[in-house]
């Protein structure tokens, strides 16, 4: 619902004062404690993130994705070859602060500079990754590049509809769940209803104290162990 209205009584939006369309991603590095993000680049980044991925030996960590698992050094070369250099999807390689060594990929996608609206996606954590504060952080410091360097007003995540552990994620960084598009697509032969999340830039503040809480060194024991869980931190879904 809206309380402004226009001459005839019809309803409208809001004004949005002094908007400009924002600045696309410049690929600047962005660094936190746990992991660092680098714009992509093969030739630095490629053999490392293949061998990281081979820890998966089922594959399902790219059951959801349109392309892989790739079984050859050769074919991934070849795909983050032709990705890399793209400006949408704009690829980073995630590296672990530990080790420095690279460990998954993100990319921001569907950046429409004139609405003020992004997408994060193709998230792909190699197992070593997955479920570390490394993992939450990458997303935390492209939330808040999006956010507060470059003045968008809407973050996208967007997941076939049946990755429970998508959309689980999705909710746990403070997204909103926004429906189902159904038969949004095809993947590998197969139907995708996609579910759209969002997180909005009057969202954003309390999202980034509760990144900040959950990061902080007193959150962790000496095993490492959260001892409180970002749930627990973010505020309530609007």
């Amino acid at each position: 619902m809206t309380d402004h209205a226009n001459h005839l009584g019809q309803p409208i939006g809001p004004p949005v004062d002094d908007w400009t369309p924002r600045p696309r991603p410049d690929g600047r590095s962005l660094a936190g404690r746990f992991c660092r993000l680098e714009r992509l680049d093969p030739a630095r980044h490629g053999r490392a993130l293949f061998d990281a991925d081979r820890q998966d030996e089922t594959g399902a960590s790219w059951t959801y994705l349109p392309y892989g698992p790739f079984e050859r050094w050769e074919d991934y070369a070849d795909w983050l070859a032709r990705m890399a250099p793209q400006e949408d999807p704009f690829f980073y390689a995630i590296l672990e602060t530990a080790s420095d060594a690279p460990a998954g990929l993100a990319s921001y996608l569907r950046i429409a500079p004139e609405a003020g609206s992004i997408e994060v996606g193709h998230i792909h954590y190699s197992p070593r990754l997955q479920r570390t504060p490394a993992a939450t952080e990458a997303m935390a410091l492209m939330m808040g590049h999006v956010f507060d360097d470059l003045g968008y007003r809407r973050y996208e995540w967007k997941c076939n509809a049946l990755n429970a552990a998508s959309r689980r994620a999705a909710e746990r960084l403070g997204f909103t769940f926004e429906g189902v598009f159904r038969q949004a697509g095809v993947y590998k032969g197969r139907n995708r209803d996609t579910a759209w999340f969002s997180i909005l830039d009057h969202e954003w503040p309390a999202m980034k104290q509760a990144f900040s809480q959950w990061l902080a060194p007193e959150n962790f024991d000496e095993a490492g162990r959260q001892r409180s869980p970002l749930g627990a931190l973010t505020p309530p879904h609007s």
